[in-house]
Protein backbone atom coordinates (compact mmCIF):
# COMPACT_ATOMS: atom_id res chain seq x y z
CA UNK A 1 0.00 0.00 0.00
CA UNK A 2 1.00 3.16 -0.73
CA UNK A 3 2.24 6.41 1.76
CA UNK A 4 1.04 9.60 0.91
CA UNK A 5 2.15 12.92 2.76
CA UNK A 6 0.85 16.05 2.63
CA UNK A 7 2.19 19.22 3.72
CA UNK A 8 0.98 23.16 3.50
CA UNK A 9 2.26 26.52 3.85
CA UNK A 10 0.59 29.91 4.25
CA UNK A 11 3.01 31.92 1.87
CA UNK A 12 5.15 31.63 -0.61
CA UNK A 13 8.14 32.60 0.39
CA UNK A 14 7.64 29.27 2.51
CA UNK A 15 8.50 25.49 1.19
CA UNK A 16 6.72 22.66 1.94
CA UNK A 17 9.74 21.18 1.03
CA UNK A 18 11.13 21.08 4.80
CA UNK A 19 8.08 18.94 5.07
CA UNK A 20 8.38 16.49 3.33
CA UNK A 21 12.56 15.53 4.34
CA UNK A 22 10.87 15.44 7.97
CA UNK A 23 8.38 12.86 7.13
CA UNK A 24 11.11 11.16 5.19
CA UNK A 25 13.88 11.87 8.14
CA UNK A 26 10.83 9.84 10.63
CA UNK A 27 11.20 6.81 8.25
CA UNK A 28 8.82 7.03 6.07
CA UNK A 29 9.10 6.21 2.48
CA UNK A 30 6.71 8.72 0.55
CA UNK A 31 4.89 7.06 -2.77
CA UNK A 32 3.08 10.39 -3.02
CA UNK A 33 3.24 14.09 -2.43
CA UNK A 34 0.98 16.86 -2.37
CA UNK A 35 1.62 20.51 -0.81
CA UNK A 36 -0.17 23.48 -0.29
CA UNK A 37 2.24 26.55 -0.95
CA UNK A 38 0.43 29.79 -0.12
CA UNK A 39 -2.65 28.31 1.05
CA UNK A 40 -3.76 30.05 4.91
CA UNK A 41 -4.43 27.76 7.46
CA UNK A 42 -7.79 29.65 7.24
CA UNK A 43 -9.07 26.97 4.35
CA UNK A 44 -10.50 23.95 5.68
CA UNK A 45 -8.60 21.27 3.96
CA UNK A 46 -11.38 20.14 1.63
CA UNK A 47 -11.18 23.47 -0.13
CA UNK A 48 -7.26 23.29 -0.59
CA UNK A 49 -6.42 22.10 -4.19
CA UNK A 50 -3.74 19.57 -3.24
CA UNK A 51 -5.30 18.23 -0.55
CA UNK A 52 -8.45 17.25 -2.52
CA UNK A 53 -6.45 16.38 -5.38
CA UNK A 54 -4.51 13.88 -3.09
CA UNK A 55 -8.11 12.57 -1.39
CA UNK A 56 -8.94 11.46 -5.66
CA UNK A 57 -5.24 9.65 -5.77
CA UNK A 58 -5.22 7.86 -2.20
CA UNK A 59 -6.89 4.78 -2.14
CA UNK A 60 -8.63 2.86 0.35
CA UNK A 61 -6.47 1.22 3.21
CA UNK A 62 -3.46 3.46 2.39
CA UNK A 63 -1.32 5.73 4.48
CA UNK A 64 -1.38 9.37 5.20
CA UNK A 65 2.01 11.40 6.60
CA UNK A 66 1.87 14.85 7.95
CA UNK A 67 3.98 16.48 10.27
CA UNK A 68 1.84 18.68 12.32
CA UNK A 69 -1.95 18.42 13.25
CA UNK A 70 -3.14 21.85 11.58
CA UNK A 71 -2.19 20.41 7.93
CA UNK A 72 -5.21 18.35 8.02
CA UNK A 73 -7.49 21.55 8.97
CA UNK A 74 -7.85 25.12 10.31
CA UNK A 75 -9.49 24.05 13.44
CA UNK A 76 -10.32 20.95 15.54
CA UNK A 77 -13.48 20.74 14.05
CA UNK A 78 -12.46 21.21 10.62
CA UNK A 79 -9.61 18.56 11.57
CA UNK A 80 -12.55 15.84 13.13
CA UNK A 81 -14.43 16.08 10.30
CA UNK A 82 -11.72 15.82 7.54
CA UNK A 83 -9.70 12.68 9.79
CA UNK A 84 -13.64 10.86 10.39
CA UNK A 85 -14.03 11.25 6.32
CA UNK A 86 -10.57 9.34 6.23
CA UNK A 87 -11.46 6.64 8.44
CA UNK A 88 -14.41 6.23 6.42
CA UNK A 89 -12.26 4.87 4.02
CA UNK A 90 -9.54 2.94 6.18
CA UNK A 91 -6.84 5.61 5.37
CA UNK A 92 -4.09 5.33 8.20
CA UNK A 93 -3.57 9.27 9.19
CA UNK A 94 0.30 9.76 11.05
CA UNK A 95 0.42 12.77 12.70
CA UNK A 96 4.21 12.93 13.48
CA UNK A 97 3.75 15.77 16.11
CA UNK A 98 2.00 13.26 17.88
CA UNK A 99 4.01 10.74 18.25
CA UNK A 100 3.30 8.88 14.97
CA UNK A 101 0.25 8.26 16.65
CA UNK A 102 -2.82 6.98 13.65
CA UNK A 103 -5.30 9.07 14.78
CA UNK A 104 -7.91 6.78 13.20
CA UNK A 105 -7.30 4.11 15.61
CA UNK A 106 -9.25 4.08 19.30
CA UNK A 107 -6.43 6.28 20.61
CA UNK A 108 -6.04 8.48 17.96
CA UNK A 109 -9.77 9.24 18.01
CA UNK A 110 -9.11 9.57 21.99
CA UNK A 111 -6.75 11.57 21.55
CA UNK A 112 -8.10 14.22 19.15
CA UNK A 113 -11.19 13.62 21.41
CA UNK A 114 -9.11 15.65 24.01
CA UNK A 115 -7.54 18.28 21.72
CA UNK A 116 -10.91 19.38 20.33
CA UNK A 117 -11.83 19.87 24.34
CA UNK A 118 -8.67 21.67 25.00
CA UNK A 119 -9.03 24.03 22.32
CA UNK A 120 -12.65 24.39 22.99
CA UNK A 121 -11.74 25.64 26.38
CA UNK A 122 -8.75 27.82 24.90
CA UNK A 123 -11.51 29.83 23.06
CA UNK A 124 -13.73 30.06 25.70
CA UNK A 125 -11.16 31.09 28.07
CA UNK A 126 -10.26 33.63 25.05
CA UNK A 127 -13.49 35.16 24.96
CA UNK A 128 -13.73 35.55 28.90
CA UNK A 129 -10.78 37.34 29.06
CA UNK A 130 -11.48 39.59 26.23
CA UNK A 131 -15.26 40.10 27.79
CA UNK A 132 -13.34 40.74 31.09
CA UNK A 133 -11.51 42.91 29.52
CA UNK A 134 -13.62 45.27 27.81
CA UNK A 135 -15.70 45.67 30.89
CA UNK A 136 -12.81 46.53 32.91
CA UNK A 137 -11.85 49.29 30.22
CA UNK A 138 -15.57 50.39 30.36
CA UNK A 139 -15.41 50.98 34.17
CA UNK A 140 -12.04 53.04 33.84
CA UNK A 141 -13.58 55.11 31.06
CA UNK A 142 -12.13 54.48 27.97
CA UNK A 143 -13.37 54.59 24.57
CA UNK A 144 -13.72 51.35 22.61
CA UNK A 145 -13.81 50.98 18.89
CA UNK A 146 -11.81 53.23 16.40
CA UNK A 147 -11.10 56.44 17.00
CA UNK A 148 -13.84 59.13 14.98
CA UNK A 149 -12.30 60.69 12.13
CA UNK A 150 -13.97 64.05 12.12
CA UNK A 151 -14.61 66.87 15.20
CA UNK A 152 -18.34 67.78 16.33
CA UNK A 153 -18.19 70.65 14.42
CA UNK A 154 -16.82 68.95 11.06
CA UNK A 155 -19.94 66.09 11.64
CA UNK A 156 -22.26 69.40 11.74
CA UNK A 157 -20.82 71.08 8.70
CA UNK A 158 -21.12 68.04 6.62
CA UNK A 159 -24.58 67.62 7.55
CA UNK A 160 -25.42 71.36 6.46
CA UNK A 161 -23.74 70.92 3.36
CA UNK A 162 -25.17 67.61 2.39
CA UNK A 163 -28.53 68.98 3.23
CA UNK A 164 -28.32 72.95 2.08
CA UNK A 165 -29.61 74.68 -1.09
CA UNK A 166 -26.93 72.88 -3.39
CA UNK A 167 -26.66 69.33 -1.68
CA UNK A 168 -22.76 68.51 -1.76
CA UNK A 169 -22.63 64.95 -3.26
CA UNK A 170 -21.44 62.37 -0.77
CA UNK A 171 -18.27 61.73 -2.68
CA UNK A 172 -17.53 65.41 -2.48
CA UNK A 173 -17.66 66.03 1.05
CA UNK A 174 -16.08 62.65 1.61
CA UNK A 175 -12.84 64.68 -0.59
CA UNK A 176 -13.13 68.07 1.07
CA UNK A 177 -13.01 66.20 4.37
CA UNK A 178 -10.56 63.79 3.78
CA UNK A 179 -13.23 60.39 4.87
CA UNK A 180 -14.36 57.80 3.53
CA UNK A 181 -17.86 57.68 1.42
CA UNK A 182 -18.93 55.12 3.94
CA UNK A 183 -18.08 57.68 6.66
CA UNK A 184 -19.97 60.33 5.25
CA UNK A 185 -22.87 58.22 5.22
CA UNK A 186 -22.68 57.03 8.39
CA UNK A 187 -22.78 60.67 9.48
CA UNK A 188 -25.65 62.30 7.22
CA UNK A 189 -28.07 59.25 7.65
CA UNK A 190 -29.44 59.60 10.93
CA UNK A 191 -29.54 63.65 10.05
CA UNK A 192 -31.32 62.88 6.85
CA UNK A 193 -33.71 60.06 8.69
CA UNK A 194 -34.46 62.54 11.94
CA UNK A 195 -34.99 65.74 8.71
CA UNK A 196 -37.66 63.17 7.15
CA UNK A 197 -39.27 62.21 10.40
Amino acid sequence: MAVFGYGRVSTKEQMAENQRLEIEAAGYDIDYWHADEGVSGKISALRRPQFSKMLGHIRDGETLVVTKLDRLGRDAQDVGTTIKMLATRGIEVIVLQLGKLDLTSAAGKLMLTMLAAVAEMERDLLVERTQSGLMRAKAEGKTLGRPVSTTADQREAIIKRYQGGAGESISALARTYGISRASVMRIVKPATEAFVA
